[in-house]
C-alpha cells in the first residue's frame, strides 16, 4: 500500500470514529511507524509501506479509534518547541500552558540568572524544563504525587540535557520541602469533579483524573497549594498558576 492510499484508508476509519483532523493524525501515526517525518510523507505519496509496518499502523489506528489520545500512542508531545515524553500517568501538555512560560520568563528577567524555580505538580516536567532551557543558569525542583510521573519527568530532563540543573521529588505539592524560592509555578487540577464526565473521551477516559479533578468546586488543590506557597516563597517572590474559567475572582479572594 502506498502512503497516499494508507492516508485515505486509515483517515476514513478515524473520521468514522469521530476523530478531529483525521488526515493530520494519520500522518503523525504513519510517520512514527515509518520512522520518518510528515514532510517525507507529503513529498513521497507513492512510497510503498512494508506490510509489517502496516500491521503496526493498524494497531495504532485502532487505539486512536477508541479515542486514546494520539500523544499517548506516540508517547510524545511537543511543548514550547521541545519534545516531551508522555504517558497515561501524565497530563498531555497543551499550548495554553505556554502562556505560563511566557509570564514566568518575563518575571525571571528581573531576577538573578541563577534563580531556583519550584514546580508544583510537575507531571511530565514540561513547564519546569521549558523554563530551564530558556534560563541556562537557573535550577529547578519539580514535585508530583505520582511516582510514574516523576519517572517520566526525569527521563525528559535527561533527554533535554538538564539533569544537572533539576531535581524531581515525589511529594504532595511541597509538604516535605524547605527553603525559599523567588518563583513557584503550577498547573494544578481545576476542573469541577462533576464536570469531568462531560469532557471529551480523550480526556475523561485516558488522562489521569488526579491531574484533572479539582474537587466539587474546582478549587480544592489551590487551597492545598496556597499555605505551602506562602511558606516557600521568598520575599517579593511570585506564584504563577494556571486557573480555570471563571475562577479568578474566587482565587483572588482566597
Amino acid at each position: 500500500m502506498q502512503v497516499k492510499q494508507a492516508v485515505a484508508h486509515f483517515s476514513s476509519q478515524l473520521a468514522a470514529a469521530g476523530v478531529d483532523h483525521p488526515g493530520l493524525e494519520i500522518r503523525l501515526l504513519l510517520a512514527q511507524a515509518l520512522n520518518c517525518t510528515t514532510a517525507f510523507l507529503l513529498a513521497y505519496p507513492e512510497y510503498v509501506i512494508p506490510p509489517s509496518l502496516l500491521k503496526s499502523l493498524q494497531l495504532s489506528v485502532e487505539r486512536r479509534c477508541r479515542r486514546e489520545p494520539v500523544a499517548y500512542i506516540l508517547e510524545n508531545k511537543e511543548f514550547w518547541g521541545l519534545p516531551f515524553k508522555v504517558s497515561p500517568a501524565t497530563l498531555i501538555p497543551r499550548p495554553d500552558s505556554e502562556t505560563l512560560i511566557a509570564a514566568a520568563l518575563s518575571y525571571a528577567k528581573t531576577l538573578p540568572a541563577s534563580i531556583h524555580i519550584l514546580d508544583l505538580g510537575t507531571g511530565s516536567g514540561c513547564l519546569l524544563l521549558a523554563l530551564l532551557t530558556e534560563l541556562p543558569k537557573a535550577f529547578g525542583i519539580g514535585t508530583d504525587q505520582s511516582a510514574e510521573a516523576i519517572k517520566i519527568a526525569r527521563e525528559n530532563a535527561h533527554h533535554l540535557g538538564l539533569t544537572e540543573r533539576v531535581k524531581f521529588v515525589q511529594d504532595n505539592w511541597a509538604s516535605s520541602l524547605s527553603g525559599t524560592y523567588p518563583l513557584i509555578i503550577s498547573n494544578p487540577p481545576y476542573i469541577k469533579h462533576l464536570d469531568i464526565e462531560g469532557l471529551m473521551p480523550e480526556i475523561k477516559q485516558f488522562e489521569p483524573h488526579a491531574a484533572l479533578d479539582g474537587g466539587m468546586d474546582g478549587l480544592e488543590c489551590y487551597r492545598q497549594i496556597f499555605p505551602g506557597a506562602a511558606r516557600l516563597l521568598s520575599d517579593n517572590g511570585r506564584l504563577l498558576m494556571e486557573i480555570g474559567d471563571n475562577q479568578q475572582q474566587d482565587l483572588v479572594a482566597m
